[in-house]
């Protein structure tokens, strides 16, 4: 990992951590908030100790990228949580057969 790469992943890694410190719940709970700037706080936790020993380069900037993406849906939709993957249209609609 080149020192560029390693400094671009501690910001990250810290600015995670000030995101979960400021983090406020859209329910306005206590409870809610306090469950959700710990979710944050473990989920960078687990995934940062699981990438920690990637060695290549392009994985290591797909985390970066992946890692960016996910803070900026979090921020706009106002929650910590990935967000489900959604199906096409009609998706679970069976088709009929035509006779």
């Amino acid at each position: 990992m080149t020192t560029a790469t390693r400094q671009e992943v501690l910001g990250l890694y810290r600015s995670i951590f000030r995101l979960a410190r400021k983090w406020q719940a859209t329910s306005g709970q206590m409870e809610d908030t306090i469950r959700e700037k710990q979710y944050i706080l473990n989920e960078a936790r687990t995934l940062f100790r699981k990438s920690k020993n990637l060695m290549d380069t392009d994985l290591i900037e797909q985390c970066i990228d992946e890692s960016t993406a996910r803070i900026e849906v979090g921020l706009h939709y106002k929650i910590p949580y990935p967000r489900p993957i959604h199906l096409p249209p009609m998706g679970l609609i069976p088709l009929r057969e035509t006779k």
